[in-house]
């Protein structure tokens, strides 16, 4: 059964060094190419730039020991939401010190909703990003517990056309690519955990999704530049299949928000979804 009692449980700080080879092997695996050389090429004119979805990465190592305080498989845990936010930009070099918060936990009948918080720093104590993320544990609800609150609503306008529209096609060997990010789940490379999962075949991760439509607003809404990007909060809908093609629209509403709606050649994928620039 699920540790409620450890609601409030903050760990850490976790030490993430950054280096060129892991911050390029993310953008690989997000996608980026040998055109991108602001991203893959460590002597970029300017620097090496960080994609802001890569708030996610540092975070890792303490996302797998909080699941053991917790008492979850990780074979019951889903996905569902998913948030970023930047206080300034990610570097380069150096490292952040993270810390990984139990923010709720929530009874769902059929599963129980852990909510994780996550702040990271620079080494000068500077706060550089935040992340939530939202997980279904399948099988650990049904105590009769708090329901939580409810998500924000976001209505994609279907009466008018995207204020972007940008598509990127994912590669064959694309879940392979990203798991070396850290993601070692074999439900995206094992043909036979994925069958015992539900699936023909292995997924992408949800979090390489993520930073695929994080690119996909960098191009269509910030010109590309990383400064203007704020913050992104998503729902995981549907999955996608390494090959398939993600695209991601985004409807202003104001004030710098975007509505964002990403999906495949066959559903949506990442719905419920904000993104806010500067």
């Amino acid at each position: 059964m699920i540790d409620i009692n450890q609601v409030g449980l903050t760990i850490g700080p976790f030490e993430h060094r950054l280096h060129w080879r892991e911050i390029i092997l993310y953008h690989l695996g997000i996608g980026f190419g040998a055109s991108d050389l602001d991203y893959v090429y460590e002597r970029a004119e300017g620097g090496l730039k960080v994609c802001p979805s890569y708030a996610v990465i540092p975070v890792f190592q303490p996302f797998f020991e909080v699941l053991e305080k917790l008492k979850i498989d990780l074979k019951t845990v889903l996905h569902g939401e998913q948030a970023i936010r930047l206080h300034g930009l990610i570097p380069s070099k150096g490292k952040l010190l993270s810390t990984v918060k139990v923010a709720g936990i929530y009874d769902k009948k059929k599963a129980a909703l852990v909510v994780l918080e996550t702040e990271s720093t620079d080494e000068k104590g500077a706060k550089i990003c935040e992340t939530r993320m939202s997980l279904f544990c399948r099988g650990l609800g049904g105590w009769g517990g708090d329901p939580g609150p409810k998500a924000e609503a976001v209505s994609v306008p279907k009466d008018k056309n995207p204020d972007f529209e940008v598509a990127f096609k994912t590669m064959e060997d694309q879940a392979a690519l990203y798991r070396l990010s850290g993601d070692v789940n074999p439900l995206h490379i094992d043909p036979k955990a994925a069958e015992a999962a539900g699936f023909p075949k292995p997924i992408l991760h949800g979090l390489c999704t993520f930073g695929f439509a994080t690119r996909a607003i960098l191009q269509g809404a910030c010109g590309g530049e990383v400064s203007r990007f704020k913050a992104f909060q998503v729902r995981f809908a549907d999955v996608v299949y390494p090959g398939e093609t993600i695209t991601t629209r985004g409807w202003l509403l104001g004030n710098g928000r975007y509505a964002i709606e990403a999906s495949t050649e066959r559903s949506v994928v990442l719905s419920h979804a904000v993104a806010e620039v500067a």
